[in-house]
């Protein structure tokens, strides 16, 4: 993964900002990364295939970046768009997915305190194969929800697909919630293995974060809206 990705060029990067706001607005990477006091946050991290880890994260909320776009108030939803580079990233020549990776949020998701704009981990700038320069990171979603290198953002009115949710929309539902209760059509997701242990452990809801989100999806059927 090192080796595929040391030749990635991440600056020179605009972020382009569209759909549901007023003058459609693009941004360098380094002001974005300006704009805002950087923090770290030491946040559990559940992959859809059942392996998990603790990532120290460094960046700042999304929430407060989508408050600098001044989206319309009919923006229900936010598409994240990543870069696509298949002479600098082997696997997009692939037809796995319809290039380029595409995931999406509900606005109240994209707004909850706890989604994070990453731009760094483990005290150093995000690595080129970790999603540099710029990555979401929705920490009780499984990781797929994550987009990485994103250079688009798009306020919609509609739901996005999704790549996973596209071409699989069986086994990738919108949400994406840790839900141990919801197996993925191949694989329990009722327990994980956590990098650098032998043993497997439960899983969490909202992979431990149901305190903080669990209002967001009050009165929805959860393994219907997986």
């Amino acid at each position: 993964m090192k080796k595929l990705s040391r030749d990635f060029r991440s600056r020179l990067w605009t972020l382009k900002v569209q759909g549901l706001l007023g003058k459609p607005p693009a941004f360098d990477i380094d002001e974005i990364i300006g704009m805002f006091p950087l923090e770290e946050r030491i946040y559990r991290w559940r992959c859809v295939e059942a392996w998990s880890m603790v990532i120290p994260w460094i960046g700042f909320p999304l929430a407060e970046f989508i408050k600098k776009c001044d989206p319309a108030s009919k923006a229900k939803d936010v598409e994240f768009t990543t870069i696509f580079a298949p002479g600098q990233m082997p696997g997009q020549r692939t037809d796995i997915l319809k290039w380029p990776y595409e995931e999406g949020l509900r606005m109240d998701e994209a707004l909850h305190p706890l989604a994070l704009t990453a731009v760094g981990m483990y005290g150093e700038v995000l690595p080129n194969q970790n999603g540099s320069p710029l990555r979401l990171v929705v920490p009780w979603k499984y990781g797929f929800k994550s987009a990485k290198s994103i250079v688009g953002i798009r306020f919609v009115e509609n739901m996005p697909k999704g790549s996973w949710r596209r071409a699989n929309p069986d086994e990738y539902g919108f949400y994406g919630n840790v839900n141990p209760e919801v197996s993925h059509p191949r694989w329990s997701q009722a327990t994980e293995r956590r990098i650098g242990e032998e043993d497997r452990r439960k899983t969490m809801m909202f992979n431990g974060y149901e305190a903080e989100v669990g209002r967001l999806y009050s009165g929805m059927n959860l393994k219907k809206f997986y």
